[in-house]
């Protein structure tokens, strides 16, 4: 999301971005942020409870802002212990509710572009913790941040995130035991200036063996990270379906799995920021292949190589990247005879 003012010297773009980090926190604060991945749930789940039944008696949906109202009466009785967390983790889990309803009756009726959205279900403590996200006053400091009701929470990373931008809001979340933290900031960002000649125009063939081959010879190795740690995934595995259910050691045993899982995720991802960055950095035109990834997924021989890559999440990050650093994106046709046609005379 930008929008552009426009000055005398160079117009300036207000974008909005997100910087995610680590949070390093004690036992009270562990605590605390639980507490509030809770309410945020139990919010979630009572508020999808509220429009089913409206919805099954064909009345009024009720809205992120009527059901914030009728769950402030329930803090006095049945919610005690409610006031113990920030008022945000209630009203961002109902909106959060809201965004999910109007994302499943766009798909419903095809206005919604990508795969159809079902409808909203209810949350679990089995599939993760989950977030919670916190607005108001949230001061960011060289190696801390303070956030409402949280108080200054400890940062694993100085400097990274920026302390002079305006900060929209910030969202916690627990993933394989780690707490992480991502601000949504306003900044400035002026018309990109860096070095870019007239002929640095290239097209990218992605595939499995590399994942990107550029046209003017540049190459980016694949790490297959899923490949290489799939041994130890389905060892893990079975150390989890062997320990008895509902104890601690099985409990152990997924945490450990989930850390594995995790380091795939982050092996794939840095990979993916790192060859974005470059690209859009150091390239003005970048030709990209319209994939059908939902359909090259339907051959089984090559679908879990081709989900180790991560073709939509590149995809993804180079579209807003070249935004940011003056980069045009064309899009070649699904069906454009690229790989047939002769570069000297153009036949095919």
């Amino acid at each position: 999301m930008a929008k552009e003012v426009l000055t005398e010297e160079s117009p300036i773009v207000l974008i909005q971005r997100g910087y995610k980090t680590e949070l390093n926190l004690n036992n009270q604060q562990i605590t605390l942020a639980k507490k509030h991945a809770g309410a945020a749930r139990v919010a979630w789940n009572w508020g999808l409870d509220q429009k089913k039944q409206a919805f099954q008696n064909k009345t009024r949906l009720p809205t992120a802002i009527d059901l914030h109202r009728e769950i402030n009466l329930l803090k006095q009785t049945t919610l005690p212990w409610a006031y113990e967390v920030s008022k945000c983790a209630f009203q961002e889990s109902l909106r959060n509710l809201d965004r999910a309803f109007n994302n499943f009756w766009k798909s419903r009726k095809g206005l919604r572009k990508g795969k159809r959205v079902g409808f909203p279900r209810f949350k679990s403590k089995r599939s993760g913790l989950g977030t919670f996200r916190l607005t108001g006053t949230i001061k960011v400091f060289e190696d801390s941040i303070q956030l409402p009701r949280m108080g200054r929470l400890q940062l694993k990373e100085s400097g990274y995130l920026p302390q002079n931008a305006k900060i929209l809001s910030a969202t916690i979340s627990e993933k394989a035991g780690r707490w992480l933290i991502s601000v949504q900031v306003e900044i400035e960002q002026s018309e990109y200036d860096g070095m870019k000649d007239a002929h640095d125009v290239i097209g990218i063939d992605l595939g499995i063996k590399t994942l990107a081959t550029c046209s003017d010879g540049q190459v980016f190795e694949n790490p297959k990270p899923l490949k290489r740690g799939l041994k130890k995934i389905k060892r893990f595995s079975r150390y989890v379906s062997r320990k008895i259910k509902g104890g601690k050691n099985r409990k152990k045993a997924a945490n450990r799995l989930s850390r594995l899982h995790a380091r795939v995720a982050n092996i794939r991802r840095d990979t993916l920021h790192k060859m974005t960055t470059t690209l859009a950095k150091t390239k003005r035109v970048i030709g990209i292949e319209n994939l059908n990834i939902s359909g090259m997924m339907k051959n089984h021989c090559l679908a879990q190589a081709i989900s180790d890559l991560g073709l939509f999440e590149w995809r993804r990050q180079l579209t807003y990247k070249a935004a940011w650093y003056d980069c045009q994106i064309v899009v070649a046709d699904r069906f454009f005879p690229s790989s047939k046609r002769c570069h000297g005379c153009g036949g095919i």
